[in-house]
C-alpha cells in the first residue's frame, strides 16, 4: 500500500480550501497513493465564528466531496477533520471520517481530547464551542487493513494509540493542525514515538502556516514506519508526501521485537488518584 499525507494551509475560505484540498488529493492518487490523508479541520480554520458557520452535517458538501473523490480516483481517504454539526447538539464536534474506494463512509470518529492549553502566549479553548467524543474508533480498507482514527491533540494520549494498537491496527492516522511552537519541538518525537511502542505506521498530516484570527500551524508532515522511521517529511508550503507501507516489514518487525505479545495486563491496574493529589 502507498499512502500519502496533504498539508494544506486552511483558512476561512472554505471554497478555496476545498478546491486546494482536491488538487492535491488528485495529485496524490497520481502519485500513485492507494490511502490518502487530510489535515485537521481541512475545510476551514478560523475564529470561533468562522468555524460555527463552516460547520457541517455529515451529509454536507465537505463529505460529500470526499465521498466523491473517493470513488471516482478508487483510493481509501481518510479526510481529515471537519466542524461536524448534530442535530440536537449545541456544541459542535470535530470529527474525522474515513471513507472507502467505493465511496462509502466507513467509519465516524469525534475527537476525544479537547485542546484546551496556552502554548507560546496563545489560549486554545477548544472545549468552548466544540464537544469531546465519546469512542475509540477503528476502521479497515477494502483489502483488509486496520486503521486507528485519531486528531491532533489526541497524540499526547499513549493510551489511545495502545488501545487501537491491541485491537491489531496496522496503520494510525493523525491528521493535525499542530502549532507552530508544538510542531518545532513535540511533534516528530511523539509520532515516532506512537509508531515505535505500538509498531504501527502512522500518517500524520499537519496544517501549515497561519489561519485566522492569528493562529500558525507548524507543517511536517509525515510519514512514520513502525521502526520509527520517518519514511517522508513535507516541506513548509502546501502539499503532500508519500511513502510505501511494507507491512511485510512490519510482520518481521513484531516477530522479532514482540514487545506488544510480551505486555502482562495481569500486572498493569490503573491508578485511582488524580494527577496534583
Amino acid at each position: 500500500m502507498k499512502a500519502a499525507a496533504v498539508q494544506l494551509n486552511s483558512t476561512a475560505d472554505v471554497g478555496a480550501n476545498r478546491s486546494t484540498a482536491d488538487r492535491l488529493t488528485r495529485a496524490a492518487a497520481a502519485d500513485g497513493a492507494d490511502l490518502v490523508l487530510l489535515p485537521e479541520k481541512w475545510n476551514v480554520l478560523g475564529t470561533s465564528a468562522d468555524l460555527r458557520n463552516g460547520a457541517e452535517k455529515l451529509d454536507g458538501a465537505s463529505v460529500t466531496w470526499a465521498r466523491e473523490i473517493a470513488s471516482e480516483l478508487g483510493i481509501e481517504l481518510v479526510a481529515g477533520s471537519i466542524v461536524e454539526r448534530v442535530d440536537g447538539q449545541q456544541k459542535l464536534f470535530n470529527t474525522s471520517v474515513h471513507i472507502g474506494s467505493d465511496g462509502d463512509l466507513k467509519a465516524v470518529y469525534r475527537k476525544i481530547h479537547m485542546f484546551d492549553v496556552e502554548v507560546d502566549g496563545q489560549v486554545y479553548r477548544e472545549s468552548e464551542a466544540q464537544q469531546a467524543g465519546e469512542e475509540i474508533v477503528d476502521s479497515r480498507t477494502a483489502d483488509g487493513i486496520k486503521l486507528g482514527m485519531s486528531i491532533c491533540y489526541d497524540l499526547r494520549f499513549p493510551e489511545l494509540y495502545r488501545i487501537l494498537a491491541i485491537r491489531g491496527i496496522r496503520v494510525i492516522v493523525v491528521p493535525a493542525a499542530f502549532t507552530l511552537a508544538t510542531t518545532r519541538d513535540h511533534w516528530e518525537p511523539l509520532l515516532r514515538a506512537r509508531a515505535i511502542e505500538n509498531q504501527v505506521y502512522v500518517i500524520a498530516a499537519n496544517q501549515i502556516g497561519t489561519h485566522p484570527p492569528d493562529h500558525r500551524s507548524g507543517g511536517r508532515s509525515m510519514i512514520v514506519d513502525p521502526w520509527g522511521l520517518v519514511l517522508a517529511t513535507a516541506v513548509d508550503q502546501e502539499t503532500y508526501v508519500v511513502a510505501e507501507l511494507d507491512f511485510g516489514r512490519q510482520d518481521q518487525i513484531r516477530q522479532d521485537l514482540p514487545a506488544l505479545a510480551h505486555r502482562r495486563e495481569v500486572a498493569y491496574s490503573w491508578p485511582l488518584a488524580r494527577l496534583g493529589e
